[in-house]
């Protein structure tokens, strides 16, 4: 399913806006993983849908411009992926996150900040305590965003904690 991510062409990458050309480069064994963990948690819908408090989503957790009603093509879906993780979502973790990160827990860092938004992501402890060096402690801090509209949900559960353990993996 995710295979026409990871063959995307040196080309295609080129027509990419500067910004967008930092460390998560199509084709790269950082790209597969960063995106089939965010897709194992998202899932893929060609369909929009409300999700779990109510916004249109669609494809693999999009929500950008997403109108009751949409349908598109897997395919579509993986380059939707691929074009907001670099972007938008890598590069603006890329800015915020100022020690250097281990592929692992970089993937676990953008499926965070792709779930939360870059805003939240930016402004949380997990990327303080990065910062001042407990990379560990960061790590941990991610089981902290398991709530959806201000309640537990079980699935946030279950992946705060696969991304702690990512995350752990690279430090």
């Amino acid at each position: 399913m995710l295979a026409s991510i990871f063959r995307r062409s040196a080309a295609a990458v080129a027509k990419l806006p500067p910004q967008a050309k930092g460390r998560l480069i199509a084709g790269t064994a950082l790209a597969a993983l960063c995106c089939t963990t965010i897709t194992g948690f998202e899932g893929l819908r060609t369909s929009a849908y409300r999700d779990s408090i109510g916004v249109p989503t669609i494809c693999i957790g999009e929500t950008k411009g997403v109108r009751m009603g949409m349908t598109v093509s897997k395919p579509q879906c993986e380059a939707m992926l691929l074009k907001r993780l670099t972007e938008d979502f890598a590069p603006a973790m890329e800015r915020c996150v100022t020690r250097p990160m281990g592929d692992d827990t970089y993937a676990a860092f953008l499926s965070l900040s792709y779930n939360i938004g870059s805003g939240g992501f930016c402004k949380s402890s997990v990327v303080r305590l990065y910062n001042a060096g407990d990379r560990r402690a960061a790590c941990h801090a991610i089981l902290k965003f398991d709530r959806a509209g201000g309640r537990v949900v079980a699935g946030l559960v279950r992946r705060r904690k696969a991304e702690e353990a990512l995350c752990l993996k690279g430090v």
